[in-house]
C-alpha cells in the first residue's frame, strides 16, 4: 500500500526553518496557474515567490492533474482528499498500538 503525504491548505505561511522563499517562475508552470491556485488558497504567493514547501505541493498536485487528465481544482481536492485519509490511517496505527 502507498502512503501519500499531501497537504493542501495553510492558511499562513511558517517563518520558522521551513521559510525559506523560492520564485515562481522555478516551478516551471505557467504564472496563470500559479495565480489560479493562489486565488484557490492552496498557496500563497508573495512578491513572486512561494515557501518551499508549498512548492513541493504544487509539483505533486501538477503530477496529479497530468497523470490522472484532471482540472486544477480537481487536483487539489483529491490531495486534500488523500491526505485526510493517511491522517485517518495514521490515527487507526495509534489506536492499534
Amino acid at each position: 500500500m502507498k502512503k501519500y503525504y499531501l497537504q493542501v491548505y495553510h492558511h499562513s505561511l511558517s517563518t520558522g526553518p521551513e521559510g525559506e522563499w523560492v520564485d515562481i517562475s522555478s516551478l516551471e508552470i505557467h504564472p496563470e496557474i500559479a495565480e489560479r491556485l493562489a486565488e484557490l488558497g492552496i498557496v500563497e504567493i508573495r512578491e513572486n515567490h512561494i515557501q518551499t514547501g508549498q512548492a513541493t505541493r504544487v509539483h505533486k498536485l501538477m503530477r496529479l492533474r497530468y497523470s490522472l487528465g484532471v482540472n486544477v481544482q480537481a487536483a487539489a481536492i483529491i490531495m486534500d482528499l488523500l491526505e485526510r485519509i493517511e491522517e485517518l490511517q495514521d490515527k487507526i496505527e495509534r489506536l492499534n498500538r
